[in-house]
């Protein structure tokens, strides 16, 4: 197989602090522009008042491996580009309310974390299922003044459910943008992931809201190019069930708040994890995500320190991930740059102790004595990331991002010393 060359992660970190700044102050002239593409002569304007709204986006990271790990130094490139179409069935039918939902997802590139460390928590975010695809096919319509919604289709459940968009300031998919003890642990799909489902949501007060939701699970179609635009796909194995309360005190303020709670009912029938070869029917979880905004100088709604928190457990007896939990801040506002970004987190995965008595009984089969340095398993992986989002135009935002990985091999059962990876992320809106 032919070795894929390594870019020059440190490379790449240092030329986006030091042409940042550069790229900012020539693209000053450039701010009214939202989209890369512009207005298109006017037709994309006079499109969006007909009820056609176009939409596209790139996300380019190229990742390195600097230091640790398993001695594998190198890095790698991943990319996606998403195109979608939004209908605005009142303005095109006069249906009120109403809109449909298109859109073509493409990833392609190489994985760092595959490649070079071997860890759980994938340093690209950007990289799984590397073909074309279409990532949703959705009808949705509000009513009764905003306060109800419903949404049925094809699409990720994710796009809605267990959401915390405050982390896609990070490039670590352990970060961007749900816990990954969801779709690990169940049947939870997340983008670019799609499957049939349904959901209602209804705002109980003005500050809080419940979401119900009903989706097909069906693993065959993981990462599958064979089934990348298959509507009707074989290997259903049953239905997810989410719920999601959420509520937003101080919403439009200077401190406004996101809590989510939730949880989550795969009713598909599967083996238990360790020693106890019998399945078992059901799959459950319960989450808790907070959003709260800490500190606005001057009161201004954009800048300021935003804490971010997540906890969520699972079944024992079906789970790979039974304990996860994050914690960190986004600050807003860097000088005069009001829109750039700086992020710190901390996330950490617990591994299900019977895997690892699993394991070890593998072990001991095999004849290994029990003081071996092989059954020292890490029993948790772990993960700080630092990120700066460099704003330049409304279109384009350069990341440098900072990853150390702690117990890499966790989920391997492998002892690999911890990590330290670097690179860069681009975004552009088309």
């Amino acid at each position: 197989m032919r070795r894929v060359p390594a870019l020059p992660a440190w490379s790449l970190l240092a030329a986006a602090i030091v042409l940042a700044p550069a790229l900012a102050t020539a693209q000053d002239a450039d701010l009214a522009h939202s989209t890369l593409t512009g207005d298109w002569n006017g037709t994309r304007s006079d499109w969006l008042q007909r009820g056609v709204n176009v939409r596209g986006d790139y996300v380019g990271e190229a990742m390195g491996v600097v230091d640790g790990g398993r001695g594998e130094h190198g890095a790698r490139y991943a990319q996606q580009v998403r195109l979608g179409v939004d209908l605005d069935l009142a303005k095109l039918a006069g249906w009120d309310g109403g809109a449909l939902h298109v859109t073509i997802n493409d990833r392609r590139g190489r994985s760092t974390s595959a490649d070079l460390l071997g860890n759980r928590f994938p340093i690209q975010e950007a990289y799984g299922g590397q073909f074309t695809r279409l990532t949703e096919l959705s009808y949705d319509r509000r009513f009764n003044d905003g306060r109800s919604y419903v949404k049925a289709g094809f699409y990720a459940m994710g796009n809605q459910f267990g959401a915390h968009t405050l982390l896609t300031n990070f490039v670590n998919a352990a970060f961007c943008a749900h816990p990954l003890a969801m779709s690990g642990n169940s049947g939870w799909y997340n983008y670019p992931n799609a499957r049939w489902g349904a959901e209602a949501a209804q705002h109980l007060t003005p500050a809080t809201n419940l979401r119900v939701g009903w989706f097909q699970v069906n693993p065959s179609t993981n990462n599958n190019v064979h089934t990348a635009f298959d509507l009707n796909a074989r290997g259903t194995t049953g239905s997810l069930f989410p719920v999601e309360l959420t509520w937003t005190p101080g919403a439009g303020g200077a401190y406004p708040g996101t809590y989510k709670f939730g949880g989550y009912y795969d009713s598909s029938r599967v083996p238990r994890k360790g020693l106890d070869p019998r399945a078992t029917t059901g799959r459950d979880g319960a989450y808790l995500l907070v959003e709260q905004k800490l500190y606005s100088p001057g009161g201004e709604r954009g800048r300021g320190l935003t804490g971010f928190a997540q906890y969520m457990v699972s079944d024992r007896a079906t789970a790979q991930i039974t304990r996860w939990y994050a914690l960190g801040g986004v600050y807003q506002g860097i000088g005069r740059r009001s829109q750039d970004r700086i992020a710190l987190g901390y996330v950490g995965a617990d591994i299900n102790h019977r895997l690892l008595d699993m394991r070890r009984a593998a072990l001991l089969e095999a004849g290994v004595p029990p003081d071996a340095p092989v059954f020292a398993l890490d029993t948790a992986e772990e993960l700080y990331e630092l990120s700066y989002s460099a704003q330049l135009t409304p279109w384009l935002m350069l990341r440098p991002d900072v990853q150390y990985i702690v117990n890499p091999g966790t989920f391997a059962y492998a002892r690999t010393d911890n990590a330290l990876a670097v690179g860069l992320q681009v975004k552009l809106t088309f």
